[in-house]
């Protein structure tokens, strides 16, 4: 009896000694097979970083958005300035228009060497000009109040551009028309004083 139990202890050993040695060299995942193991330091880790980055991510929209609200008021602010530029330039080329009428159209008009018929052309024409600067100024009030067709900055900037644009134009013409009237009073002058010169000899 002891002889067999020997045998078969025997046979026996070498089976468990493999299966001992198998599950010691197994790494923990295989100790248990269907159990899964796992690692909470890990885990835990894991869901910090991802709480984090959910942090960063709302932050950077945040500070996305404030740039852009930024941007916005740094754009109104250019807006602003700009308007006012313009409106400032319409202003003076505005005032320097009505000095220029004033003064070049007595002038014009006192020289000897006008004549009578012209002095109504001439009146007209100076006229005009100012009383297109003065459409332009009571257009230029309403483009820059608050509720004109509820215009956005940039569109009431493009029409105060273009009124700044027009204003030196009237004032190119004034001067033009200045300048065209001085040479034919120079002119008419000339032939006065030869004429004279023509007569004393």
């Amino acid at each position: 009896m002891k002889t067999i139990k020997g045998q078969t202890f025997r046979k026996i050993s070498p089976i468990w000694a493999f299966a001992l040695t198998s599950a010691m060299l197994l790494p923990a995942g295989a100790a248990c097979q269907g159990m899964p193991v796992y690692d909470n330091t890990n885990f835990i880790t894991l869901g910090k970083q991802l709480v984090e980055s959910a942090k960063q991510t709302a932050e950077l929209l945040k500070m996305v958005e404030e740039l852009h609200a930024v941007r916005e008021k740094i754009e109104k602010v250019n807006n602003a300035v700009k308007q006012y530029q313009a409106v400032r330039d319409i202003t003076v080329n505005n005032e320097r228009l009505f000095e220029m009428v004033r003064d070049d159209l007595r002038e014009v008009l006192d020289s000897p060497y006008i004549h009578g018929d012209e002095v109504e052309t001439i009146s007209n024409a100076f006229n005009g000009i100012m009383e297109h600067s003065l459409d332009q100024l009571d257009f230029m009030g309403q483009v820059i109040s608050n509720g004109f067709l509820n215009m956005t900055d940039a569109e009431r900037l493009d029409i105060l551009e273009a009124q700044r644009e027009d204003s030196r134009k009237m004032l190119a013409d004034i001067r033009h028309r200045k300048k065209r009237y001085d040479l034919i009073i120079s002119f008419r002058k000339m032939q006065a004083l030869i004429r004279d010169r023509e007569t004393n000899h």
